[in-house]
């Protein structure tokens, strides 16, 4: 995955990333390799812009 595949906003719920980021580690049995630590960062940055999206439609 890389920052240009990423949307402006997240098109994924803040769940559904959540999910993605705990099947991650799952996969990688709690230690991630280079390439899945930045999939992992790109996860978190998704993660956040859809909590703040969700928070800023819920006000």
């Amino acid at each position: 995955m890389s920052p240009e595949s990423l949307p402006s906003g997240s098109a994924r719920s803040a769940a559904e990333v959540n999910e993605q980021i705990r099947a991650l580690w799952l996969r990688a049995g709690g230690t991630l390799s280079a390439q899945e630590r930045a999939e992992y960062e790109l996860l978190v940055v998704e993660w956040a812009e859809a909590i703040r999206d969700e928070v800023i439609a819920a006000a």
